[in-house]
């Protein structure tokens, strides 16, 4: 597979004496996949998104689609399209209008098939942003970038701040009307039992370095979770298990690459889910963090 993104050894510090944003973040983003950047707040998403986009400055190697987002940013864009939770339409324009307005700026934008998505929406032509519910903005924004014919969809929290039943349609429509093998999706959300169903690949970034890199296929074969008895606590403790929580006062451990025989003589093993192996991941000592790279 072709690399849609190479990151290596990033580095952006804000200030001279500013925290890292990112310090020596490196990964790979294969060519149609879906990958989760996730991370607590303050980690460094948005910078590494920003970086990708050719919004910021960073130290250290960064290729997008072939180019060097920082000094060819203009050509980029043609092949990317953003979504932001901070993506904002002006209140007063029509919908038709912001329709227009991508037509005539993006030469990769479909109008027929901007206005086949809405169709199966609330939206319509005539109404004003300021009409819209947020859920409906939303919609408008997935449909202005699904009709472009971008290689590359980059999402920040695109679904922040709406309901359960917006976000399922949101992630619902990206599958069924966008994502192809030719396409990639980089995804980055606090919402991470929402998305973990469509990703094939997973990034986890902790003060700006990825201390997970890992797709969704191998993470059942790596990790196991285990629900042990007090009675086998302290053989559990012995194959330093990631992380340790208490449920009905029983202990859940959760492995990184234990024997599995040796799993299955403490107790019913079961795949994490990755909300778990996140709070683990970023509960994690710092040198134990970085050293699951």
């Amino acid at each position: 597979m072709s690399a849609v993104i190479t990151a290596e050894n990033l580095r952006k510090q804000y200030g001279r004496k500013g925290t890292l944003a990112l310090d020596g973040t490196s990964f790979r983003v294969e060519a149609g996949r879906i990958v989760g950047l996730i991370g607590p707040n303050g980690a460094g998403k948005t910078t590494a998104l920003k970086a990708i986009l050719g919004l910021t400055d960073v130290e250290g190697r960064l290729d997008v689609l072939g180019l060097d987002p920082r000094r060819e940013r203009e050509r980029l864009m043609e092949q990317v399209s953003f979504i932001a939770d901070v993506a904002v339409l002006p209140r007063w324009i029509r919908v038709r209008e912001a329709i227009d307005y991508v037509e005539g700026v993006h030469p990769r934008f479909s109008r027929a098939t901007c206005e086949r998505f809405l169709a199966r929406t609330e939206v319509k032509p005539a109404m004003r942003v300021r009409e819209l519910s947020k859920g409906m903005i939303a919609q408008l924004h997935l449909a202005l970038v699904m009709a472009i014919d971008a290689r590359l969809l980059v999402l920040d929290e695109p679904t922040l701040g709406l309901d359960i039943l917006y976000r399922k349609q949101f992630y619902q429509s990206l599958l069924e009307d966008y994502f192809d093998a030719d396409r990639t999706i980089l995804v980055t959300t606090h919402q991470v039992e929402e998305i973990e169903h469509i990703l094939t690949d997973v990034l986890f970034i902790r003060h700006g370095r990825i201390v997970l890199d890992a797709a969704m296929d191998a993470i059942g074969e790596r990790f196991a979770e285990v629900m042990v008895g007090p009675g086998e606590r302290e053989a559990a403790l012995a194959l330093a298990p990631l992380s340790e929580r208490q449920v009905f006062g029983k202990s859940v451990f959760l492995f990184d690459g234990a024997d599995p025989m040796r799993l299955a003589a403490l107790g019913e093993r079961r795949q994490p889910g990755l909300a778990d192996l996140f709070v683990a991941m970023m509960q994690r000592p710092e040198t134990a963090a970085g050293a699951a790279r």
